[in-house]
């Protein structure tokens, strides 16, 4: 393959949900921080040009004081980050090399991500202009609208999908969608092409493909790490 695809990493997890003072994507997964192993699984991706991590100002100085005590030597490059993600992903755009044809973001706690899942969704993007993974949701889902009796009523779980990262789309369009204003409905980066004008098309995801947000979800992603998924 050729070389054409930029990766954006946000990385701007807390660890308040985690009940720990320590950064999320810093936490210890297997025998190193969570967001070297994100890392290493893009490094690995044929197709892949250049990384960039997106931190926060404040902790960039402990992410290299990481990679001086791991020995961490995977070429990034680690960018200051926004006060939302939206902010952040444009940071990363402004470095981004713009001669690579895809660009892949995201979240720096989702380390479990598979070759075959990278591999799947970037060719979803060759052929459609995007590619952005969903799952099945298995829950049983519940809509709620106070301004009806009871506040809530069942819907089609079907009609729903789960959506997760990494999320690639064209160059030129990614960084032309991040020109618009940022709005509250932006949670990731599909609604912001989407907003745009651009018809997402979703891609098959993987249940494994995690994104590490509370204690128990630390723990399954250590299972799936030590049984080689």
């Amino acid at each position: 393959m050729d070389k054409n695809l930029s990766v954006i990493i946000v990385a701007g997890g807390s660890g308040q949900r985690m009940q720990s003072n320590i950064p999320k994507q810093f936490l210890i997964l297997g025998n190193e921080p969570v967001l070297m192993h994100t890392i290493r699984r893009f490094a690995l991706f044929e197709p892949t040009e250049e990384i960039i991590v997106v931190l926060p100002a404040s902790q960039l100085s402990t992410w290299e004081e990481l990679c001086y005590t791991y020995h961490f030597n995977i070429k990034h490059t680690p960018v200051i980050g926004g006060n939302n993600r939206f902010e952040s992903v444009r940071a990363g755009l402004k470095i981004c090399n713009s001669n690579n044809e895809y660009i892949a973001v995201h979240d720096g706690v989702r380390p479990l991500i598979s070759e075959e899942l990278l591999l799947r969704t970037y060719n979803h993007a060759i052929s459609y202009g995007n590619a952005v993974p969903a799952i099945a949701v298995t829950d049983t889902l519940r809509y709620l609208n106070p301004s009806e009796q009871g506040g809530n009523k069942s819907v089609n779980r079907t009609l729903f999908r789960a959506i997760q990262t990494p999320q690639i789309f064209q160059t030129k369009s990614l960084q032309a969608a991040y020109k618009q204003p940022f709005q509250s409905h932006f949670t990731d980066d599909s609604s912001v092409l989407e907003q745009w004008g651009t018809t997402i098309h979703l891609s098959e995801g993987d249940y494994n493909n995690i994104k590490l947000t509370n204690p128990l979800d630390l723990i399954i992603a250590r299972h799936l790490l030590n049984t080689g998924k």
